[in-house]
């Protein structure tokens, strides 16, 4: 186990935060693909066998993916939709920002509550795969823009994606490679989604969907 783990999970903890407190979509865009480098970090600091091949094709893959493809889809569809910040969100910044912060003690509650199976991973890993659900959670029911909403979606498959790493060893490459897969396509139909909605509406505020008549 890499001594330097739980100061990338902090990092991964502190970037969840950012994400409930920015307006800007693009610095938002940026955060995630931020965690998405700290999550290669991540799987490889779990490991405990070495450097193989398996865990290097994984390291890359969740890199490649989670830290410039998914990133640059969504600043495509920022730039091209012409939106730059989020405005009037349903949960304001500093109540979103107050409740990530106390999402941290209520995963931590959650985890102290869980069979501790694996004695070897670090305390905070469990702990900051449930913040990042949560937090990902908040940004899809308190944000209006579908971008946010996506990076609510991303925040809490990394969230995911970290307790499954840290958890379970039994899984194999196709099956781990295959979640980003399934993950890569959830991003690409809505990173369309999105440019359909702002070229149709002018917005990408998806309560206004609700006024939509048969």
């Amino acid at each position: 186990m890499s001594a330097w783990l739980e100061p990338v999970l902090i990092a991964v903890v502190l970037s969840n935060l950012a994400l409930t407190g920015l307006s800007s979509l693009g610095t938002c865009v940026r955060v995630m693909a931020l965690q998405g480098m700290l999550l290669g970090l991540v799987t490889a600091g779990v490991n405990r066998e070495g450097l193989s091949a398996h865990l290097l094709v994984l390291i890359i893959g969740t890199v490649t993916i989670k830290g410039l493809l998914f990133p640059r889809l969504l600043q495509r569809s920022v730039r091209e939709a012409g939106i730059r910040q989020e405005v009037e969100p349903f949960v304001g910044f500093a109540p979103s920002l107050i409740l990530g912060t106390l999402a941290l003690p209520l995963a931590i509650w959650i985890t102290g509550r869980l069979p501790r199976v694996q004695p070897a991973i670090p305390w905070l890993l469990v702990p900051t795969a449930f913040h990042a659900i949560l937090v990902g959670l908040l940004l899809i029911v308190s944000r209006r823009k579908a971008v946010t909403q996506v990076l609510g979606y991303l925040a809490m498959e990394n969230g995911i994606f970290i307790f499954g790493v840290g958890l379970a060893r039994q899984a194999t490459l196709l099956v781990e490679m295959g979640i980003l897969l399934d993950v890569f396509v959830a991003v690409f139909v809505m990173g369309i989604a999105i440019f359909h909605i702002s070229r149709e509406f002018d917005h990408m505020d998806t309560d206004q969907l609700s006024l939509l008549k048969e």
